[in-house]
């Protein structure tokens, strides 16, 4: 398990390292991805998909940087983008203080041994024509690596670090269940020895029986191996369990930016509060009692045409004038702690001035019992 004492108090770029503060293993700044629009047969572009618009962060070595936020809100491109899978549209990515931004295919060939992805669907990122062995062992042939003892040693050596047995070397993924085969994507993942690992959502296409052995498999790995993890998820107890920092994001953008603890305790944007009102508690005591839940009003706004100001202000039961016309900052509201809101909960109003002119609620607390 991840424990507070690896979290870094710096949580952004803008931050100012204090003198004993690792240097950031990724940075991430102003980060965009807008997917183009085409319309005829000339590929006319009529307009653009937002999936992600102005990220910055940074990920310190050997911590883990959990990222939340509703389907569509640009998690798992950005996964993707830090990765190098997707070519950026705007900003800038770093790894070991490195610019990786817009590197050929040629010269992100080294990068590629540090920084490895484990995807979502264990069964459609595995080749279903090729044994688990010549999966795990296709980085190797990639790079042109030859591990000590050979190829087929060091794959049986990461079956067996993984949980699994090292003598079905030559099975097929449709062999394995779903759990042992997001095992298989694992295991590929660490075979060049990664520094850093974006994990898109390991974990919500299994079992819930399954889940919390994947997880610790994971945890116990970055103690082993000194991994450092960026892993995108929507299952809240999950993020909570492996992270040291948590980003939530909202329609291509992070809204708050925190340590664990302090975000579990005391969330400062409304979007966040919302999510984790929505957390089932399985205490049979309160079954029938009041809820705390928050019902947000409508949809998630169109990454087409995200809303003015605030994106969250359409949905949002402490927007006013300011929030649908002025779009707020990701600054630091606590030690540690960086919100993007107008009227923060658990902080310090930041437009009190423009507090006593709501605009027409959005959201509201659940009915008793709901």
């Amino acid at each position: 398990m991840s424990e507070p004492t690896k979290q870094a108090t710096n949580t952004g770029p803008a931050a100012a390292a204090g003198p004993a503060a690792p240097e950031p293993l990724l940075r991430v700044t102003d980060l965009a991805k807008h997917f183009p629009i085409t319309k005829g047969l000339l590929k006319r572009k009529v307009g653009a998909v937002q999936a992600v618009d102005g990220l910055s962060f940074d990920v310190r070595p050997g911590e883990t940087l959990g990222v939340v936020g509703e389907s569509g809100c640009g998690k798992s491109t950005m996964g993707r983008l830090v990765t190098r899978l997707l070519e950026p549209t705007g900003g800038s990515v770093e790894f070991e203080g490195r610019d990786i931004t817009h590197l050929s295919t040629g010269q992100l060939r080294p990068m590629r041994r540090d920084v490895q992805m484990i995807f979502q669907d264990p069964y459609g990122s595995l080749n279903p024509r090729h044994t688990i062995g010549g999966i795990v062992a296709t980085p190797f042939r990639l790079q042109g690596v030859t591990p000590e003892g050979g190829v087929k040693k060091e794959v049986q050596r990461l079956l067996e670090l993984v949980g699994l047995n090292p003598e079905h070397y030559n099975r097929y993924p449709h062999e394995f269940s779903g759990g042992q085969r997001q095992r298989i994507g694992i295991a590929r993942a660490l075979a060049l020895k990664p520094k850093l690992v974006v994990a898109d959502e390991p974990v919500s296409a299994l079992d819930v029986s399954i889940q919390a052995q994947v997880v610790n498999l994971l945890d116990d790995l970055q103690d082993e191996l000194g991994l450092t993890y960026v892993i995108i998820a929507h299952d809240l107890s999950v993020i909570r369990h492996v992270s040291d920092r948590i980003a939530v994001m909202y329609l291509g953008k992070i809204v708050e930016l925190a340590d664990r603890d302090a975000l579990y305790a005391a969330p400062m944007h409304p979007y966040t509060k919302a999510l984790l009102s929505a957390v089932p508690v399985p205490d049979p005591k309160r079954r029938g009692g009041k809820s705390d839940r928050i019902l947000l009003k409508g949809d998630v706004p169109s990454p087409i045409a995200p809303p003015s100001g605030c994106r969250f202000h359409t949905r949002c039961w402490k927007a006013t004038e300011v929030c649908r016309t002025t779009e707020p900052q990701l600054v630091e509201l606590a030690p540690g702690h960086r919100t993007a809101c107008h009227h923060p909960e658990n902080a310090a109003d930041q437009q009190p001035q423009d507090a006593a002119k709501p605009l027409a609620p959005a959201a509201s607390p659940a009915a008793p019992g709901q």
